[in-house]
């Protein structure tokens, strides 16, 4: 073996930690950086001295890093070469372990790491990497689905290190505590000791009952100040409190809905007044002497001429226009002078003015949903089913991005016309029409007549269905037929008419697919009201009426959706989160159709999902 030497100068990160190492690698190891994780545990398995052979895996785990290859390091971090380690060691592995479970958003992982962590457990570090090692600490947690843990790792952070600015730090604990249960609420409250974390929990139950009004959380907000006055969050509050207390006095009061109620687009937009109307009529919390709603009919006109004309009045917010054309026109602005939540998307990649937010039913977020559902299903290899057309192009291209970054792969994508042969387009995505042919040249090769029983192909795992119900009704039944009736399949909300009707649906069995709360919640108040006095609450109306309700909303969070990162609305028509660049996105529910009626399955059994689909 030849004479150790002193390693190369390392990342910041280990520089620390480096000095507590016994010796030196080995000139080999000390010198040499491997190209792939392969090559490095096959060195350091060869090194005789473990220490010098684990510390070189390690030293290679964080050039990965650094590189951004948290995969690669990844390998090294769980290699059995690694299991075994010093107490100074385990210390550097634990961290480089954290950040790369982090970056990779490795759930499983982050739940190993989690059960060798005690929220004080960052104190071990030197003074240097301190706060590295708490923050590492606290999103680890927070990835194994423990947020108490994340947040006492904070808080704790927060008391030792007063140069620690309060505000982010806050709202990252925050964000902790609102994702704690009431179970896990009142456990914690009855064994929590110290004045911070005390205060911590005694926020978070007050405001637990997310459906209270604006008005009701604002003011419990105020009260929690008064009753903590020396609370760290007393004094600087999570930018989501500081914004819930000051609400009441930033929402909008003069509000003009501009919408079309003449043309292809009356039914739609007389949908959505009524939706919007019916929210604000029926919300306790409306001060009815300050708002003032104008409807005004966008029929025929430029709206980009009817929006200047809005920009020397007294209004507040415009909620509109519904066209996506329309949506367009304002795209030529810099900035909009009054605020605009349009109630559509602009095309990929358009220029988005200052001032304009974006909301709608978008056929994109289902497709991104679907793509999250199967990776969640551990489903890697889909065969793709979506009609021809403008919109059929812009659901594959969400579809197939989402897929992407989740590593599902389409094994292949058959678009189709809705007068197509439907027999023929199942065979051909099954591969049945493939077997056959293969079938008819060996007949033709050997000159004889072979008995034959053909195959679907046999790496496929899902089918994603992209189809009208009356389009659907047909394709799922041949998936049976054509041998496939052991795949799951997965489709958006078009899948459904939206009104229940078992016997027709009966042929869409065992399909799962997204729709909007609206649909598949069993019990909402407004819509056992509104049911009575609107003939448009049910079916596709039904979803552009709550579409309505969400916009009335919004209207009175826009200033929370648009500050706080992870702000969401639980809205009738999904779960409402806002980009940064003002675009409001949905996450819808789940559900099943057995025995023709669409059950809820939001939190599924993996199994029971993954059984596929059996001929009616």
């Amino acid at each position: 073996m030849k004479k150790p030497s002193c390693p190369p100068t390392i990342p910041a990160m280990l520089l620390l930690l480096s000095l507590v190492l016994s010796g030196c690698a080995t000139t080999d190891l000390g010198s040499h950086q491997a190209n792939s994780p392969a090559q490095a545990l096959s060195l350091a398995a060869d090194e005789e001295n473990r220490t010098l052979a684990q510390s070189y895996l390690l030293r290679t785990a964080n050039r990965f890093q650094d590189q951004g290859n948290h995969a690669n390091a990844r390998t090294l971090l769980r290699d059995n070469q690694l299991v075994s380690l010093s107490p100074e060691l385990k210390k550097q592995w634990q961290l480089l372990a954290m950040a790369s479970a982090v970056a990779l958003e490795d759930k499983r992982w982050a739940t190993d790491l989690a059960k060798q962590l005690e929220p004080e457990g960052f104190l071990a570090y030197p003074d240097e990497l301190m706060a590295r090692a708490a923050r590492l600490q606290s999103q680890t947690f927070a990835l194994a689905g423990q947020p108490l843990d994340a947040a006492k790792s904070l808080i704790l952070l927060g008391q030792l290190n007063s140069s620690i600015q309060p505000q982010p730090l806050h709202d990252q604990i925050w964000g902790y505590f609102k994702d704690l249960d009431t179970t896990e609420l009142q456990a914690a409250t009855k064994t929590a000791t110290g004045f911070e974390i005390q205060g911590w929990l005694e926020l978070a139950t007050t405001l637990q009952d997310r459906a209270a009004s604006l008005d009701v959380q604002g003011r419990k907000v105020r009260q929690w100040q008064n009753n903590w006055p020396s609370h760290p969050a007393a004094q600087v509050p999570p930018t989501e409190l500081r914004l819930l207390a000051e609400l009441a006095l930033t929402r909008p009061e003069n509000i003009v809905l501009a919408l079309p109620f003449e043309g292809r687009l009356a039914s739609a937009g007389q949908a959505i007044r009524d939706g919007f109307l019916a929210a604000y009529y029926t919300d306790d919390t409306a001060d009815r002497d300050k708002t003032d709603i104008r409807i005004l009919d966008t029929s025929g006109r430029s709206f980009s001429e009817l929006y200047q004309e809005l920009s020397n009045s007294q209004a507040d917010l415009v909620i509109g226009p519904l066209d996506k054309q329309a949506l367009g026109e304002l795209s030529r602005m810099n900035t909009l002078p009054i605020p605009v939540l349009g109630l559509n998307y602009l095309p990929e990649k358009s220029r988005i003015p200052d001032g304009l937010h974006q909301f709608g039913l978008s056929a994109e977020d289902e497709a991104r949903q679907i793509a999250e559902r199967l990776a969640n299903q551990q489903i890697q290899h889909v065969l793709v089913l979506i009609p021809h057309g403008d919109w059929g192009d812009r659901v594959e291209a969400a579809l197939l991005d989402r897929m992407a970054k989740l590593d599902v792969d389409a094994l292949d994508i058959v678009r189709f016309m809705p007068d197509e042969n439907l027999r023929s387009v199942t065979a051909d995505l099954l591969g049945i029409t493939t077997s056959r042919n293969r079938a008819i040249e060996v007949e033709r090769t050997i000159g004889l007549d072979v008995e034959f029983e053909p195959r679907r192909r046999q790496d496929a795992e899902g089918i994603v269905m992209v189809a009208s119900p009356t389009i659907a009704r047909q394709l799922n039944p041949l998936f049976a037929f054509y041998y496939g009736g052991d795949l799951p399949v997965y489709s958006p909300s078009i899948v459904y008419e939206g009104t229940p009707n078992a016997s027709r649906d009966r042929d869409l069995n065992q399909v799962n697919f997204t729709d909007i709360p609206w649909v598949l919640e069993p019990e909402l108040a407004l819509r056992s009201e509104t049911s009575k006095h609107f003939s448009n609450t049910q079916g596709q109306l039904g979803r552009l009426f709550a579409m309505g309700a969400d916009a009335w909303q919004i209207s009175k969070r826009l200033p929370l959706l648009r500050q706080i990162e992870d702000a969401s609305i639980d809205g009738l028509t999904g779960t409402l989160t806002m980009e940064p660049d003002g675009s409001i996105h949905r996450h819808q529910l789940w559900a099943r159709f057995r025995n023709g009626k669409a059950v809820l399955t939001e939190t599924p059994d993996t199994t029971e999902e993954k059984e596929g689909n059996t001929a009616p």
